[in-house]
């Protein structure tokens, strides 16, 4: 059964590998993106997540496009500005914070209007090992990516009733273009870090998304499903 699907930030990485998995189950997929458009093949809808005129905007057009409401809200769209805590102004930790977790709050909200209605959905935000651990320099970041598991805690509460759940998935390092822009020593830093002694690909978090979104996982809501190697186990 084809499902309409909305990916933000679903024009690379992660995202992108989200939108090409639900796109070969045969699924309606739209992703959102901010700078790049997406590869050719993709329903693209160019959206800001700080402003929620774009996201109401960007939701009624997909809407309007494939004809129902988003039953299947992938939230991936995040940003970094990473600095350590003394010389972090305040600016770039509330940047962060409005497009990571305000942003999550921002497409949910305007997703759930319509999975209440149906009374059913899927909602999956993309949270990082580094909500749960923490990470030097990343105050703003981790922050954000923790707070997305006590938003989606308490949807998953609020709209269990509804049929819809809401579940994180919480990445290790991945091989993206930017983590690929870290340099050499950083990246091998990270990779010894990890029990599997690897990062991982963007498909492989991709699954897990896909899994969450499935029948087979009906049964699973408020979740925090770590894909990392290992690295934050224990948290």
């Amino acid at each position: 059964m084809s499902r309409i699907v909305l990916i933000t930030g679903g024009s690379k990485g992660i995202g992108l590998a989200c939108a090409r998995m639900f796109s070969d189950l045969g699924d309606k997929v739209a992703v959102t993106y901010n700078s790049s458009p997406p590869p050719e093949g993709l329903f693209g809808v160019k959206c800001d997540v700080t402003s929620t005129a774009e996201v109401d905007a960007a939701f009624s057009t997909v809407e309007e496009h494939f004809g129902g409401p988003v039953e299947i809200l992938v939230s991936n769209a995040g940003v970094t500005k990473d600095g350590l805590l003394l010389r972090m102004g305040e600016e770039d930790f509330a940047s962060v914070i409005d497009a990571n977790l305000t942003g999550a709050f921002r497409v949910t909200r305007r997703a759930a209007s319509g999975m209440v209605r149906a009374r059913a959905g899927r909602i999956i935000l993309m949270s990082s090992v580094v909500g749960l651990l923490g990470s030097a320099g990343q105050v703003n970041y981790a922050a954000a990516k923790a707070g997305l598991v006590g938003l989606a805690r308490s949807l998953a509460r609020e709209l269990g009733s509804r049929g819809i759940t809401t579940n994180v998935v919480a990445p290790g390092p991945v091989a993206t273009d930017m983590t690929a822009g870290l340099g050499e020593k950083r990246l091998a830093e990270l990779t010894a870090a990890v029990p599997l002694g690897r990062m991982a690909t963007p498909e492989e978090i991709a699954a897990t998304v896909v899994f969450l979104a499935s029948p087979a996982a009906g049964y699973i809501t408020g979740a925090v499903i770590p894909v990392d190697g290992g690295l934050g186990m224990g948290h």
